[in-house]
């Protein structure tokens, strides 16, 4: 057997084997013993009919290809491991020519490496836009109020409503012309602003009057009742009005809302937090964007086999995570109105930006010639597994006897180059100055009563004043139960 290694693409190489005269009649005997396995030859068993015998039932061209077909499996293997190359797909046969004239028989194998650079541009002085993390008064303002919620009340209110405001209403739906009576409610309470029921709802009541009856275009949600999805017109009458009312934050209510003795600690608490969420939120924006840019400044293409074969896990995987939850891929792409085309297309561009980030990490780690120490891998294992460095320290020395340490080397590395670019890069805002990324300690959580705001009054009308949780799980019973999730969905 005779090799031939030739470069036919940048990270990809073409293997020309030549078989010879022993591996030919070697391959032969093995085709013809298969062969006769499925034959009925008169004076024979099965498998144990001579080659001259086979070649006389099935032709001496059949014979002769399916004896190469056979030789395949056996050279190719071989054939890559002594040109030293190692595949990252499996390797594709790409042409066979059979000289019969000569006995000659050739067989060209492409081989896919996994792609490595030699060497990277100067990235220079990057520059990242990120939002400037700094916590505004409006924001600490924010999560104050929705503490003071907690004790808010609701009073009597004449006049105009507004968003945040709550109104008692009845409303009729009508659908060209015709009263769709299963959406229509009477005494319902309603929070504008929540925009939790029919749309076209809360931008009516903005404004409306107390005691007025306002009329306008809505929509209903997709599955509820017949003339779902459909526009509608709705008319509400606003019989009572009510004003939420927040109290002054003080002291007591601190204490008793939060783990908190003072509205002042509380205030420097919500700022610490914030402020911490919003750093760590642009640290990843900021990320993400160096290494979007770093892609966009290396000039390189994955071989189309390395692409395909990861399009094929992604999707594999996915298709083995839906089953688990008794979903189908067809009915994946219903339920996010996609069509096989454009999913297909979304998961490439995914599964080449991951490689090819994959691909720059790595080169730059090799350029540098990083190694990794054995505390590091340690290091590694204890953040990865949650144990203790003893504990780490035995699960790594039983991964280096069983082969297993490579995975975490790439790993450690890979983060190590990523780092490296993120370090040599600057974060600016929108007028290009400097924007401080450095971790925020995180302070004490603030506990949170989520339940609405109901006064005395509110509850003592809890037989008259509908909610609008009843009134769609009355509307329900006249809702399939294919419509009715789809009905939920919308909310």
């Amino acid at each position: 057997m005779q090799t031939e290694v030739r470069e036919s693409g940048r990270f990809e190489r073409t293997l020309t084997v030549q078989l010879g005269n022993e591996e030919l009649a070697a391959a032969t005997k093995r085709a013809a013993a298969r062969i006769s396995k499925n034959m009925k030859i008169k004076g024979f068993r099965p498998g144990r009919a001579p080659l001259q015998v086979v070649e006389r039932h099935v032709g001496a061209d059949y014979l002769r290809s399916e004896a190469v077909e056979e030789a395949i499996q056996n050279i190719v293997p071989e054939a890559i491991d002594e040109a030293g190359l190692d595949p990252v797909t499996t390797p594709t046969v790409s042409a066979v020519r059979d000289d019969g004239d000569n006995g000659i028989v050739e067989i060209d194998i492409v081989v896919t490496l996994w792609p490595v650079l030699d060497a990277l541009p100067d990235f220079g002085d990057i520059e990242i836009e990120v939002e400037d993390p700094a916590v505004t008064d409006e924001e600490i303002a924010e999560q104050i109020d929705a503490l003071r919620e907690q004790f808010a009340e609701l009073v009597d209110h004449e006049g105009e409503l507004g968003i945040g405001d709550f109104a008692l209403i009845d409303i009729t739906v009508e659908h060209e012309g015709s009263p769709v009576d299963s959406a229509g409610a009477k005494g319902l309470m309603y929070e504008i602003g929540s925009y939790s029921f029919i749309e076209g709802i809360d931008e009516l009541l903005d404004g409306a009057e107390v005691g007025g009856t306002v009329t306008g275009d809505g929509t209903l949600p997709e599955g509820y009742s017949d003339a779902g999805g459909e526009d509608v017109t709705l008319s509400l009458t606003i019989k009572e009005g009510r004003k939420k009312i927040l109290p002054e934050l003080t002291d007591e209510m601190v204490e008793e809302a939060s783990e908190f003795e003072t509205a002042t600690e509380l205030r420097a608490a919500i700022e610490a937090n914030m402020a911490a969420y919003k750093v760590h939120t642009q640290r990843s924006i900021f990320r993400d964007k160096v290494v979007e840019h770093v892609l966009g400044e290396v000039d390189f293409d994955l071989p189309d086999a390395l692409l395909d074969a990861e399009v094929d896990s992604r999707v594999r995987n996915l298709a083995a995570r839906l089953k688990e939850s008794d979903i189908s891929l067809e009915d994946y792409l219903k339920i996010t109105h996609q069509d096989e085309t454009s999913f297909i297309a979304t998961i490439r561009s995914e599964a080449d930006n991951a490689l090819s980030t994959r691909v720059i990490l790595e080169s730059i780690a090799a350029i540098e010639r990083w190694e990794v120490t054995n505390d590091e891998l340690v290091d590694h294992v204890v953040s990865m597994l949650q144990i203790s460095p003893e504990e780490a320290t035995k699960v790594t020395e039983g991964w280096k006897a069983d082969g297993q340490v490579e995975t975490l080397t790439s790993d450690i590395l890979r983060e190590r180059a990523l780092l490296s670019l993120v370090d040599s890069a600057n974060a600016v805002d929108a007028n290009g100055n400097p924007v401080d990324l450095t971790p925020v300690l995180i302070e004490v959580g603030i506990e949170r009563n989520d339940e609405e705001p109901r006064d005395d009054e509110r509850d003592e009308e809890g037989s008259e004043a509908e909610t609008v949780e009843e009134h769609q799980a009355e509307s329900d019973d006249e809702i399939t139960a294919d419509e009715h999730d789809e009905h939920e969905e919308q909310g």
